[in-house]
């Protein structure tokens, strides 16, 4: 079955579909030249491929390929076949849009001499170490197909394109708050039992993957029905004193920012992981 173009995104870049109907993205040397819908490929041409299963990606890759150069694409292409070997989840297809423009207006912004910092790059290089690596790999991705060597700042960018993936379509501002909630729960933590974190340790970790998945539940609105265990409850309350009382001041927060009245469930869940990460540190 030879392969047609459904949509011309520029000389080197087209749309075209597989045998299962699925829509593709090819790229190679003048392998659109004046061409139309409708026309052939010559296979031979073909340097990459990739399927875009978000059926609603395609359009906006057409819209953003009219004024950005195919370079920018070949690059987000190439940093997350890398990250898609790094990380365990599912990237969302709206990352080759996504990076694709970043990529773009950041290299033009470098080389007029802007440099914009980044205010979450403590907190993502802290929180999301694996996708601040994968980042940080993607600089030197950038420099070796443009001559470009983006600041750390910008990898701190490109990790939060990443966890903005697992948010599936939502857009960058939803991955900032998810990382400001976070980073403002851990902070109550430290100022309630006055310590600092062991971020090395197991427990450190699995706290940290709780609070993200329970940010994002919140940005989702995603309110799983509340089970609650109320002699699970009140044994949790009375055997973790302090933890729990640190959780109570972490769902007042989350009311008063968010408008969000957290379950028994999740207050459970909470104190268990907080009575674990500070008990560890009792323990040294």
């Amino acid at each position: 079955m030879q392969m047609e173009i459904t949509k011309v995104l520029n000389n080197n870049v087209a749309m075209t579909e597989n045998e299962s109907d699925q829509e593709m993205v090819v790229m190679g040397k003048g392998l659109a030249f004046q061409k139309k819908a409708g026309d052939g490929i010559d296979a031979s041409n073909i340097e990459k491929t990739f399927i875009l299963e978000n059926s609603g990606v395609a359009s906006k890759l057409a819209e953003l390929m009219k004024d950005t150069s195919e370079v920018y694409l070949d690059i987000s292409y190439k940093i997350l076949e890398l990250a898609r070997t790094h990380l365990s989840y599912k990237l969302d297809d709206y990352l080759y849009v996504a990076l694709t423009d970043h990529l773009s207006f950041a290299i033009t912004r470098h080389k007029n001499g802007i440099e914009m910092k980044n205010p979450l790059l403590w907190e993502i290089r802290r929180y999301y170490k694996q996708e601040f690596q994968v980042a940080q790999k993607a600089l030197d991705i950038v420099e070796a197909e443009t001559g470009v060597r983006l600041a750390e700042d910008e990898a701190a960018s490109i990790a939060l394109h990443l966890v903005n993936s697992q948010l599936s379509g939502e857009n960058m501002a939803a991955a900032v708050q998810v990382t400001e909630m976070v980073n403002n729960i851990l902070t109550i933590v430290k100022y309630y039992f006055r310590i600092e974190l062991d971020e090395n340790s197991i427990s450190y970790e699995r706290f940290l993957t709780h609070l993200r998945f329970f940010a994002m539940r919140f940005i989702r609105k995603d309110r799983a029905d509340e089970t609650y265990d109320n002699f699970l409850y009140e044994q949790v309350k009375q055997k973790y004193k302090d933890a729990f009382e640190c959780t109570e001041r972490i769902a007042t927060y989350i009311a008063k920012n968010y408008d969000w009245e957290i379950s028994n469930d999740e207050k459970v869940y909470l104190t268990l992981h907080i009575y674990r990460i500070t008990n560890r540190h009792e323990n040294g």
